[in-house]
Order: structure tokens, then sequence, then C-alpha cells
């Protein structure tokens, strides 16, 4: 991370200017003490907004409204729940979610149009609608809230998400919060999950988007838990300007560091998704470099990162490197055998296409360890990238076995 960009302890969604933030418990998911399923998201000015989304064929109607209500302008809110999707459940789905933006918007004095809504849960059950209009007017908003919409939107997961940064531009402090879910169904195909970013920066809206792109394809997709793209995925930005800055576009001098801080932020929440991919004991690291170009940089690494037997050999502690050359053939990137280096935690297994003898338990020794990177050095030019996952556990099996009984 460049020095100029600091991480603020205990950061979220709330840390920038001008945001508020709540939760409650409506009843959507299977009730626990302090458990949370539904929440909100405020900006006290109006927001340049930009979302990426499922390329799913068949998605939820949240992501049809919200791709409407950015096309129309300006945001303020955003509204998520929690146990229940919203998808696959016909006509009614649309109606649904459009009531969600409708009820926020009553409740805080803005128009449906500037809400955004978000479901995350079963496919294929419709809304408890009565408990959700109950449920938003219970929220109370405050200045520390994003920590409880980081729990409210949890499923699978086993703990919240959550960064913020924050940089000098001009004079004026620019914050970025960012809070995410996702643990299974978690798939590079944008975006592979909800992901809710949040500044008070002043950002020009096409830069905004064009931006938000560029960073989530090199953090929010190249992340793999299972091999499987959900129906909601979504990752949306905010931005409210209340930092005072000049607005920032492609060409300003903070353009650059705007894009840095964005990426520190989707990146650290892509691992944290990965770290906590379902049933996982370890995160996996995949750093591809010297690829003939970017796109084959990525496609390596994500085919290595999502390789089921990659991510058994894991969960044995098993350097059988075997695999990761396989998932590198496989993936459509050019490859000379001879000429790549392999490296597991740091220690050099292949060298220009040769065995490397190693001492094999201390290997198993380091992959045992809470993080396995795998480093390929492929020697045919410049392109680079890096893509996360995590092991493949029998827990993974149980939770999915039983996820609706």
């Amino acid at each position: 991370m460049p020095s100029s960009i600091q991480t603020i302890t205990d950061g979220t969604v709330t840390t920038p200017k001008g945001f508020s933030s709540g939760a409650t418990y409506a009843g959507l998911k299977t009730y626990a003490e302090d458990k949370l399923d539904l929440g909100l998201i405020s900006s006290e000015a109006p927001c340049s907004a930009a979302g990426v989304f499922t390329t799913s064929t068949i998605k939820s109607p949240t992501v049809t409204v919200n791709q409407e209500h950015l096309a129309e302008g300006l945001i303020r809110g955003l509204v998520v729940n929690a146990g229940i999707a919203n998808t696959c459940v016909g006509e009614q789905g649309y109606k649904d979610a459009q009531e969600m933006t409708e009820l926020v918007a009553s409740k805080l004095g803005m128009t449906a149009g500037e809400v955004l809504v978000c479901s995350t849960g079963v496919i294929g059950v419709e809304l408890p609608m009565s408990l959700i209009r109950s449920g938003i007017q219970a929220i109370e908003l405050s200045n520390d809230g994003g920590h409880s919409v980081a729990r409210a939107m949890m499923t699978t997961d086993t703990r919240p998400k959550e960064i913020a940064v924050s940089f000098e531009s001009g004079g004026h402090t620019i914050h970025i919060g960012g809070v995410a879910k996702g643990s299974g169904m978690i798939h590079p195909n944008m975006a592979t999950m909800l992901a809710f970013i949040t500044t008070d920066a002043a950002v020009e809206a096409d830069f905004l988007k064009a931006t938000l792109t560029e960073v989530s394809n090199k953090s929010f997709n190249m992340l793999s838990v299972d091999g499987d793209t959900s129906t909601n995925d979504s990752v949306l930005v905010l931005a409210n300007g209340l930092a005072g800055n000049t607005p920032i576009s492609a060409g300003s001098p903070d353009s650059t560091t705007f894009e840095e801080a964005l990426a520190e932020v989707c990146i650290h929440l892509t691992r944290e998704l990965a770290r906590d991919g379902e049933g996982a004991s370890r995160l996996i690291v995949v750093e591809v470099g010297g690829a003939a170009s970017q796109e084959d940089a990525r496609n390596a690494a994500r085919s290595v990162s999502s390789s089921n037997l990659v991510k058994a050999a894991v969960t044995g502690s098993d350097p059988n490197w075997g695999r990761v050359m396989m998932a590198l053939g496989k993936s459509g990137a050019q490859a000379d055998e001879t000429k790549i280096d392999l490296f597991v935690n740091g220690v050099c297994i292949m060298e220009s296409g040769s065995p490397i003898p190693f001492h094999k338990d201390a290997v198993v020794s380091l992959m045992r360890g809470p993080e396995v990177t795998f480093k390929l050095q492929l020697n045919l030019g410049s392109g680079e990238a890096t893509a996360w996952g995590c092991d493949l556990t029998e827990e993974y099996v149980i939770i999915n076995s039983a996820y609706t009984t």
C-alpha cells in the first residue's frame, strides 16, 4: 500500500463523512441472539454512484432495479436484506424490490430512484414484505452503524468484513470505507458477492464507473471459493463529495491515488471473503508474473486458485505441485514448460521447467499455516496478476448439503 494511503482502525462504510447506517432483526433469518438481517446505508448528500453486477442470465430483480436507478442519476440510500435472495419468484420479486426502495425513500425523505436495494440468501422464496415493512421502520441510523450493516448482510459468513482508508487531496482528507459479504457461491464472473463502498470524495461519475470496473477486475473478479456465481452479485460505490475536494476525474492529480485507495479497500475485502470461504481453513494466494499478457496472467491465476485438486491438496498440506502445473496448462494462458519457475510459500519447487530438490516435510509444515501462496513466473512477458481462493474441506460439503433443511 502506498505510504500516502492510511488504514483506519475499525473503519467501515460510515467512516467517510456524511454516511450513517443501521440494522435490525426483521425475522428473515432463523433467530439467534444479536442476529441482524436487514440494514440501511444513507448519505446526507446525493452521491455519484456506480455498480458492477452478476453476468448470470438468472439474476435477482434487485440487480435490475439497481441498474435502472443508477442510470437515472444520483443515489442517497441503500437497503440490504439477508436470508432470502428474492430470485426466481416471478414478477412479485421486482415489485418487492421496488417497494423496498419506496419504503426507504419514505423513511429517509428521498425518492425511490435514489435508493439501491440488495438481497442475499435462499433462491426461490418470496420476501415476507410485512416483516420488511416493519423492519425498515425500526432501523435507527447512526454514524457508527456500518458495523451493524456488515453483520446484517451475512449469510453463511462466520464474521463481518470491513475496512476504511484515507488519503490527502488538495488539503482535504478523503475517506473510503467498505463492507462485504460472501462465503460460498463465489467465482470470478462479476461481482461474486455483495460489497458496498462509500467515499466522501467528490468523484466524476464516468471516472467512478470506469475505476470501479478496473479495480473490481483485479480484486473481486480474481476471487473463487467454489466455482459458482451467484444470481445477486453486486458491488456498489457511493461518493457524496462532502470531503470538499475538487472533483476527481480521469487525469486529475489525485486520480491515481484514488484508484490505489479503492483497490486497497477492494483487495482487503477480497482476501477476507476468500479467508472466510465456506468450511475454509486456509487462504490460497496465486501470484503469476512474466505472462505474455495481463489477460493470460489473470486466466492462469484464476485457474490455479479455483482448481478443486489444488484446493484439496492445500487442505491436506500436500505439496503436490503437479496440480498447479495442471491448472496452469488448462487455463488457456500461453506457457512454455522450459521457462517456468514455481514457488510454494517462497520455496522454489521448479526452475526453468526442471524440478528442484526440496525438503518435503519443511514445505508441508509451511502449508499448514493460515495462508498458502503459489508463485508462478512464466518468463514470457510483463503480464502479472494475483488471485485468491481457499481450500476445500469436508465442512464445505456439510454446509451445502443442508442449506435449506
